[in-house]
């Protein structure tokens, strides 16, 4: 075989090789647009004693919909109608939104973990059948990757590891610090917010490539 052809193949195998790291670092991503989340004491209050979310379409993660149910948030500056809330109903109130949403609302929610509202900002939610004040619950959600056990020893990562994700289209964007979260009941997804989505031109569809950092961070 002379050098021409064995440099022939070392080059496609090369390629083939690129291709499958490719691959196996590929992440499926969503836009999470603002929601809430709500417990079943503010449900009540909100809707009326006794009152069940209602589903309107189901979600990517396992057993979680989008409910018929909206609510209006308020905040020192101002208001936003329809704010979808999300089922079933969970220990903790939680309100997310994007920075330019918080903007409007004339609030400062801190860049947070989903489910770590302590000291968070407070936001006031207005339903059919009442209004409440949470003196904390409204955050920014960080950007982060759910994830089964097994994704996470393909991708060679652990719960609570920040990755960097760099999306793939028209304008590829690297987010940085990304928040690996590992459950069984999870499915693969990177879940971003409207801001970021709109920063890199991504809609919910669109895959990043995994990469890790030389530390753990």
């Amino acid at each position: 075989m002379n050098k021409q052809a064995i440099q022939s193949i070392v080059a496609e195998v090369v390629q083939q090789l690129s291709q499958t790291t490719k691959q196996s670092n590929t992440v499926p991503m969503a836009v999470s647009a603002r929601h809430c989340h709500l417990s079943i004491e503010d449900v009540e209050a909100l809707f009326g004693a006794g009152y069940e979310l209602t589903k309107k379409s189901g979600l990517s993660q396992p057993g979680q919909f989008a409910a018929n149910e909206t609510v209006t948030i308020v905040g020192p500056k101002g208001s936003i109608e329809k704010v979808r809330v999300l089922g079933p109903a969970r220990n903790i109130t939680q309100v997310e939104v994007s920075k330019t949403d918080s903007i409007k609302l004339g609030a400062v929610p801190p860049l947070r973990e989903s489910g770590d509202i302590r000291n968070s900002e407070a936001i006031t939610l207005v339903g059919p059948k009442g209004s409440i004040y949470k003196k904390e619950g409204l955050i920014i959600a960080r950007a982060h990757i759910h994830m089964t056990p097994g994704n996470a020893e393909a991708y060679g990562v652990k719960n609570g590891q920040c990755v960097r994700i760099t999306s793939q289209g028209e304008r590829p964007t690297t987010l940085e610090r990304v928040l690996i979260r590992v459950s069984p009941k999870f499915k693969l997804e990177m879940h971003i917010d409207t801001d970021e989505a709109n920063a890199g031109l991504i809609s919910t569809g669109a895959t990043g490539i995994l990469s890790l950092y030389e530390e753990a961070l």
